[in-house]
Formats: structure tokens, sequence, C-alpha cells
């Protein structure tokens, strides 16, 4: 699924994440909470934003409402490009929070390093009130806010629970229902007669090289599936665990049944779509627009369901990714910068208005009250996919902690599924080396 995944937006292989994962050697920021000895709690003045691209665009048309209902205070929000905005918030966080925005927009994978690496670099936000909301986001979203000592350091803007996108098309032809595969193992056993009626296209597209870069938010998600990820919520290193195994073992069964295409190359897996080779993407709710968009020749062909578990009973929903917007520790107006983040945050009417202009999927749970939830997209042949996506969120999902050395995790992670994919490792055995590898790397305990 190499080059459109939503951490395509925010890229995992920049130099900042990279940075960040080097350790303290860039220092820490001034202060040990809110706000730092740099910053201060004006709730007037000028707020200054960093974002990117259409999230850029989606929050500017909160800032109208916003000054209207907040006189003295004024918006400015910054579309600061990606994969730069991270470099420029580590350089400002390196150098004690000097010449950082006020708001700030970070990925959930990058979150974690910026709090571990710099204490104080971003600002107390349960001080000013965030706390009041923290039963108002999808399940599993707000402990992945929290620093050690439980003090929200940001609040949730965008959530992804993972669907199963599926050509109706191409099952139909092999007599096979993929609403009625009820974990992985359903889908291996359909290969056969799939293959037979669809001859040349595959399951899924996956980078097996790792070529131009890591491909593994498949395997993310399969041990998402079962609550599992590199690092436990302690931290400790799970690289190896047996929920890592069995995603790393499905993988490779998936590879064995002639069920991967490979997906090498820039656009490769948009390549692989387009000439009608791929039948399953295991996607998160971003891509319901982002199919539409791409690949509109396809238009009624595709569906969505329920991702099948990863064990008999195992749970059917994960949140692969998420983004937040946080205030910086050295903010000046931070009770101006939290009024932004809260009013932005917090209404499902600014969510929504976001999510149509930006396809940020809102992580506010009251947010799905709205009609746009139900309604029927023609590209899914009528289906009221959101609605799908809402439902998936209300069953619940774990909470993944990212860690400040998810850069060195993803890289042994996608290094052994290479080793697995090209060369015919064993899963197990690469894991555990992988494992070995990361505390090593990282000084963490492995669990």
């Amino acid at each position: 699924m190499s080059g459109i995944s939503r951490r395509h937006l925010f890229r995992v292989s920049g130099a900042g994440l990279l940075t960040l994962a080097s350790g303290s050697a860039l220092g820490a920021c001034t202060g040990s909470g809110s706000p730092s000895a740099a910053g201060g709690d004006a709730d007037t003045g000028k707020v200054t934003v960093w974002s990117w691209t259409t999230a850029a665009e989606a929050l500017r048309g909160v800032v109208p409402a916003f000054e209207k209902d907040n006189p003295g205070i004024t918006v400015d929000v910054r579309d600061v490009g990606n994969p730069a905005i991270w470099d420029k918030i580590t350089v400002g966080m390196a150098s004690g929070g000097q010449g950082l925005a006020d708001v700030l927009h970070i990925g959930c994978d990058y979150f974690p390093g910026y709090v571990e690496k710099f204490p104080g670099g971003l600002a107390d936000l349960s001080a000013l009130g965030a706390d009041a909301h923290k039963d108002r986001f999808a399940k599993g979203l707000w402990p992945t806010v929290l620093d050690e000592d439980g003090k929200a350091r940001a609040m949730p803007w965008e959530v992804n629970p993972l669907g199963f996108f599926y050509r109706k098309d191409m099952f139909d032809k092999a007599g096979l229902d993929p609403t009625a595969f009820a974990t992985w193992d359903d889908v291996i056993d359909a290969a056969e007669d799939f293959t037979s009626a669809n001859p040349g296209a595959y399951l899924i597209g996956l980078n097996k090289p790792a070529s131009p870069g890591p491909d593994c938010d498949f395997l993310q998600s399969l041990m998402q599936l079962q609550g599992a990820f590199y690092f436990d919520l302690d931290g400790n290193i799970t690289l190896a665990s047996d929920e890592a195994v069995r995603a790393l073992t499905i993988v490779k069964r998936l590879d064995d049944a002639g069920l991967i295409g490979d997906s090498s190359g820039e656009q490769g897996w948009s390549k692989l779509v387009s000439a009608d080779k791929v039948a399953v993407s295991p996607l998160a709710a971003w891509a319901a627009h982002y199919m539409e968009d791409q690949f509109p020749d396809q238009s009624g062909k595709w569906r969505l369901t329920r991702p099948p578990a990863v064990t008999d009973g195992g749970k059917r929903s994960a949140i692969v990714n998420s983004t937040y917007l946080t205030v910086a520790g050295s903010s000046p107006r931070q009770k101006a910068a939290w009024k932004f983040v809260e009013y932005a945050l917090t209404r499902p009417r600014s969510m929504n208005d976001m999510f149509d202009s930006g396809g940020v999927f809102p992580a506010l749970s009251a947010a799905y009250d709205d009609p746009m939830y139900a309604e029927e997209r023609p590209y899914y042949g009528g289906q009221a996919v959101l609605r799908t996506f809402t439902e998936l969120l209300d069953d619940g999902a774990d909470a993944t902690y990212y860690s400040g050395d998810y850069a060195r995790a993803l890289k042994l992670a996608s290094d052994a599924q290479v080793k697995v994919l090209v060369k015919g490792g064993d899963p197990q055995a690469v894991l555990q080396d992988a494992a070995e590898q990361l505390a090593q790397q990282t000084r963490r305990s492995l669990a």
C-alpha cells in the first residue's frame, strides 16, 4: 500500500523524527509543566498555527467564526508543508521553543517523541481545561495524548479506524462474499477460488522490498487488531510478541498463496489499483474520499466492510493512526491558543466543516450525529461507508503507543518483513532478532 497511506502525509522517514530518535543530543525545552519558562498565559493577541496542505486549509475555515466569537484574538494558520513541519518543530523544540507557532498540528507517531525528548515543550492542556473533554472522543484515543504523569499534552483531531475496502465485482466472479470473512484465515482459505476467477489479480498490494521506503501499515494494522504494537503502553518492546508473530505470519501466508502483488516503486500501489490488479485495500477512514478522487473509473465496484479478525472471536476494530493539535510550551498566548484548539476540536459543526473540506475524519464522537455520515455514496454502490467507520469506532479500539523510538522500530519491522517476503525468512526468528536489535539501540526492555 506504499505511496498512499496517511503516513505518507506525515512521512515517518522525515529528518525530524529520525533526529528525535537520536535521543537527548538536541537538549530539552525549559520547564517541566505548564507554562514553560518561555511560555505565558495571555488570553488575547495573535495566535499562529502550523499545519499542512488540506488540514491547514480546513483550519482556516474555522477562523472567521472563532474570531467573531472571541474578540481580541486573531488566528494565522500557516501551511508549513510536509515533511518540513517536522524539521521546524524539532529545531524549535531543541532551541527551547524559540520560533515555534502557538498551535502545532502533530501526528501520532511524532507526538510521543516530542513529549519524551523535550519536557515542557508542549503545554499542559489539562491545566487549561482539556480533561473536561476526555470522554468526548473516539474510544482508545485519550490515553495517547497523555504524558507519563497523566496530563494531556494534545487534543485529538483526526482519527482513522481501519476498514476493509473490497472490489465487489472481483469477489462476485469467484462466488465469494467478503462480508462473511470472520478472520484472515477465511480470506486465505478463499485464495484458490479468488485467483482462479481473477487471473493476474491479487488480493492486496504490498511493497515487498520496501523500495523506496517502509510499507508496514498492513502489518501494523494486523497487530493493532490484536491490541498490540511495537511497544506496550509502558514503552517496553513487543516487536517479537505472539501478536506480532501472528501478524507477520498472516502476511507470509498471503504471499505464499499468491495473494500479494508487489507495489514497489513510486506510485506502485496506485498503478496496481488502476490496472484492476488489487481486490482489497485494508485502509483507514481517510481513504473513503481518496478512492473516489483517485480511481473515478472504478465507481460502483468498491464496497466497505469490517476488517477480518486475526484470531477467532478477536476484535474487528482498530485505530491505525491519528493526529492532534497541541499548544507550544513556549507560547506567550497559551490561553488564547487553547481557546482556538478547544473551539476547533470540540464543536461538531467545526469538526464536520473541516472534514467536509479536508478529508480529516473527526475524532469527536458527537460529530457523527450529522446526516452526512448516513449518506449513501454512489461510488460504493450506495453504501453509507462513513457510517460503517463510525460503527467501528463505537466498538472501541486499543490505544497505540508509538514512543519516541518509533522510527527505529519501523525500520527494523520493515527489514523483518522484507526478509520474510523476499528472502523466505521465518516470521518468529526475524522478529526476535529485530526486537533484540531494538532493545540494544534504545535500551528499552523486552516485554
